[in-house]
């Protein structure tokens, strides 16, 4: 890619324009330019700033057209993150581009936004991006003290809102003493009682207001840290940092500091330079009242809370709180991201996350597949997501405590408890498991069925019956891919099944001869007393299938002489073991009906 372009135009925030010099230009070659004014922008969070760029693009004299523009951050891999496809910035960021200009607009500004913002267009001919970029700052606020005046039992102070960048000077802050508004204005002076408290916020955004500050302590000893919790890895660099206050002045005396030193609160006011176990890894940077004892080649016996003490003329103040360090071994994680613009990522971003706050400064190294990749990150950008391909990350330097594999869940294991034939009534759980990094999720499925089951990798199927039988799938899936196995079901008929059928098969090998010969014998007394046998008899015995659905089988008897008729039929039910018979003779001539 060509030479960097540099920087021109405007920034807003809160609804402000600020006016800024300008920075001189490099013009880039072959006519190729963009341009940012100004480098740099600090603005309070809830805010909305712009960020405004000119681009000019010519190449031989040809014809060239501008195909697309956006602002990034992050790049990687000859990846660009366009902000209209990051979901962190999703709602919030708006383009304004015509006439070779483009503002980036992002609303409600968080801490996180803090970055170095790009622009980058295509054309026809080629890419190109305006490498120096604007920094974007979006500080918290802290209430500053200036011209402390202590009485006997009062202090009177002015106070003004600040941040670690130069905020806009027109900005209107609002100041609130004890959690209760007082007035509007960059500056706030007053007299305070020794529990007064004092906040403020941007004229517009009371929800972003800076910590409350005890006014009294700015003229009392006091010792305050930045962090009271550090966590870092082994072998690397800490800074822990403080700034202490005390009077100028005491009993008409001046106050000097005589001496400043850290140390482990199980080795009280031992200053750590003494101690062997630190000699040549300890360095104290301090000035103004501030001091940053700074810890290198750090091991886990330096897990431990550290504190401050300063001496004066007049009397010596050790920071009570302290703040502890704990020093472990890297636990690295790799996290995912991908864009949200489309249906279908465009990018997806590989993130080196620690359970410790590591610091920015440090460079990464990630792997594919165990190869070393080039870059040097915390992320790494891709844009074909391979679910077949492993990937992992580990702290330059670190190589030996590198993060878990990054891998799309393999072939799950399924299994079945209790295995074999399960008979009906009884309870069987199903159960599968993956490798796969991040956790997969489970899901089940029943074939020849698009709705799921259940989820999870356990599923337990109670009071199991025969239409449970059959093929299950388990799939198992991550952010990486998805993969699947299936088991099968076998259901067989329960105990009381089992019996209930005995007992059907009993009483119909019972019942029927027992119904043909009562049958066969009315007949035969009827014949008796006939002398000629006009019909044939016919007898039929079925089992009506259609009653089966109704728990019921039932057995018929037609018997047929002259004109008469006798019907016979038995009803077993399957809910009990109780058989109906019943005997039915018509007689055609005299529509007589008796019952046997």
């Amino acid at each position: 890619m060509r030479a960097a372009a540099t920087m021109s135009g405007t920034a807003a925030a809160s609804g402000f324009v600020l006016l800024l010099l300008s920075v001189p230009v490099v013009q880039c070659e072959n006519g190729w330019d963009v341009r940012y004014t100004p480098t740099e922008i600090c603005v309070p969070r809830g805010s909305t700033v712009d960020i405004n760029c000119t681009y000019t693009s010519t190449f031989n004299n040809r014809d060239v057209t501008v195909q697309e523009t956006f602002w990034f951050i992050k790049d990687s891999n000859g990846i660009y993150v366009d902000l209209m496809t990051d979901p962190e910035y999703s709602g919030r960021v708006e383009y304004l581009c015509e006439n070779n200009k483009c503002t980036l607009r992002i609303s409600d500004l968080r801490e996180t936004d803090s970055a170095v913002y790009k622009f980058r267009f295509t054309t026809n001919q080629d890419s190109f991006t305006g490498s120096a970029g604007v920094t974007l700052s979006v500080p918290d606020l802290h209430v500053q003290v200036n011209a402390p005046v202590k009485g006997y039992s009062y202090n009177y102070a002015e106070l003004k809102c600040q941040s670690s960048c130069h905020l806009p000077d027109h900005l209107t802050y609002v100041w609130y003493k004890n959690q209760q508004k007082k007035i509007e204005g960059a500056s706030y002076s007053d007299v305070f009682d020794p529990a007064d408290t004092v906040s403020c916020a941007v004229k517009g955004h009371k929800d972003f207001h800076s910590p409350s500050l005890l006014v009294r302590s700015q003229r009392e000893w006091n010792v305050r840290y930045t962090s009271t919790e550090i966590c870092v890895h082994r072998g690397s660099t800490v800074d822990i940092n403080c700034s202490y206050t005390y009077p100028s002045r005491e009993n008409n005396r001046e106050v000097t500091v005589q001496k400043t030193f850290w140390f482990k609160e199980n080795h009280v006011n031992v200053d750590l330079k003494t101690q062997s176990q630190y000699s040549g890894r300890v360095e104290y940077l301090c000035e103004n009242n501030k001091c940053t004892l700074r810890i290198s080649d750090l091991r886990e016996t330096d897990s431990a809370v550290y504190k401050f003490r300063f001496t004066t003329n007049r009397e010596s103040l050790t920071g009570s709180a302290g703040v502890t360090l704990s020093v472990t071994d890297p636990q690295l994680q790799v996290h995912v991201r991908r864009s949200t613009a489309n249906p279908y990522p465009t990018w997806t971003e590989l993130t080196c996350h620690s359970s410790c706050q590591l610091p920015d400064h440090l460079s990464y190294v990630w792997f594919k597949n165990n190869k070393q990749l080039v870059g040097r990150k915390k992320y790494f950008l891709l844009q074909l997501f391979n679910a077949g391909d492993n990937y992992h990350c580990a702290i330059e330097g670190h190589e030996r405590f590198p993060s878990p594999t990054l891998n799309a869940p393999k072939v799950p294991s399924v299994s079945v408890s209790p295995s074999g034939e399960i008979m009906e009534g009884s309870s069987v759980t199903l159960t599968c498991s993956s490798d796969a990094n991040p956790a997969a999720n489970y899901t089940w499925y029943k074939e020849d069925e698009d709705s799921p089951r259940a989820s999870g990798q356990i599923f337990t199927i109670t009071n199991i019956t025969a239409e449970h039988g059959g093929n299950y799938r388990c799939e198992a899936q991550n952010r990486r891919g998805r993969s699947d196995a299936s088991l099968h079901v076998t259901v067989g008929a329960g105990e009381s099944v089992i019996i209930m059928n005995t007992i059907r098969l009993t009483l119909v090998v019972v019942l029927v001869p027992v119904l043909v010969w009562t049958l066969w014998t009315r007949m035969k007394k009827t014949l008796s007393l006939k002398s000629e046998v006009n019909e044939a008899v016919e007898m039929k015995v079925r089992d009506s299938e259609a009653k089966r659905t109704t728990g019921y089988h039932c057995f018929h008897l037609n018997v047929k002489e002259g004109d008469e008729t006798f019907l016979g039929s038995a009803t077993l039910s399957e809910s009990a073991p109780k058989c109906f018979c019943s005997i039915l003779l018509i007689n055609k001539q005299t529509n007589g009906q008796g019952a046997l």
